[in-house]
């Protein structure tokens, strides 16, 4: 850590001069991922590939008489979704909906299964249907929760900072929201409830990410002779800055990631995925994406220092 301070500790790098480039890299990345998601809808059907959460189907639970890998299911259920689940000897199995009943899939599993372990290696526990209607549902509530972090990121830094910095903030999250999307299409990762977990945490990395920089920039403003100083200038001070703890704080969190998609397993591997790229994204939107936002929202409607002289009239008015 001492080390990554001192080589951080003095940095000027010209971040707000590169932006035009970094402007270039995203729109490359989000056009193919809106390709990719054409592609899909062309394809498949969908601009997303659904897991069984919300496309519906048929939630099998086993239990084994004895200790069984789950990689072994895997193999004898293939295009079913196999996780641990209670003791070791214990697994549900999803299987997406198809034109069979659930009896028959059922039917179906147990048959693979014997064919695999014997007859007599496990219990078939408990099994459930998920509807298509109810699969539609979570899609909605899932896209829907992370519209309402959208709101509710630019109201509370609204409140925090300014407008402009809320706004900044919203377009440098769906910026990320975009790359993730994307890369989930052109892979054809499958959408599950873990998934729609990994992208509402990246919302908060990349909005807590954000807003180190901004305070900063807050900071800096405030400070005597800040408001006079080039904007880009002081921006650019700002995140280098801040790039210490940045730097670290993804560094750290991207070593915990890596080691867990080295000794996860399958089972959280996706999830696993998807928060690194976000992680990487989120970093790099909050020097590149979020920051010029700000200055290009500065520029175009500016700073908000008009309506602070107003609003200190307004108030001089009602005293006297």
């Amino acid at each position: 850590r001492r080390i990554l301070m001192r080589l951080f500790d003095q940095a000027k790098y010209s971040f707000i001069e590169k932006r035009g480039g970094a402007y270039v890299f995203s729109a490359v990345l989000i056009l193919v991922g809106i390709g990719a998601m054409v592609f899909n809808v062309f394809s498949i059907g969908s601009w997303q590939s659904y897991g069984v959460d919300f496309t519906g189907g048929s939630l099998i639970q086993v239990e084994f008489h004895e200790p069984a890998e789950a990689g072994a299911l895997r193999a004898a259920l293939e295009g079913a979704q196999v996780t641990s689940f209670g003791e070791e000897n214990e697994f549900t199995i999803r299987v997406p909906l198809g034109d069979e009943d659930v009896e028959t899939v059922r039917l179906g599993v147990q048959a693979n299964l014997e064919a695999t372990f014997g007859t007599d290696a496990f219990t078939i526990v408990r099994t459930e249907t998920v509807g298509p209607k109810i699969g539609e549902e979570l899609q909605r509530k899932a896209a829907l929760a992370i519209l309402y972090s959208f709101v509710l990121t630019l109201m509370y830094i609204w409140v925090r900072f300014e407008f402009r910095f809320g706004l900044a903030a919203v377009i440098a999250t769906l910026h990320d929201i975009l790359i993730t999307l994307g890369f989930l299409a052109l892979f054809r990762y499958d959408i599950a409830l873990p998934t729609v977990a990994a992208l509402l945490t990246i919302v908060g990395y990349s909005l807590n990410d954000t807003i180190v920089v901004f305070d900063r920039i807050r900071e800096n403003l405030n400070s005597k002779g800040g408001r006079r100083e080039d904007p880009k200038l002081l921006v650019n001070r700002s995140i280098n800055e801040t790039l210490p703890r940045t730097v670290l704080t993804s560094g750290t969190t991207l070593a915990v990631l890596f080691a867990l998609l080295a000794v996860g397993g399958v089972v959280i591997r996706d999830f696993t995925v998807v928060l690194i790229l976000g992680v990487t994204v989120g970093t790099y939107s909050s020097i590149f994406v979020a920051s010029p936002a700000l200055l290009e929202i500065q520029k175009r409607f500016g700073d908000g220092t008009a309506s602070r002289e107003r609003r200190k009239k307004r108030e001089a008015r009602a005293t006297t």
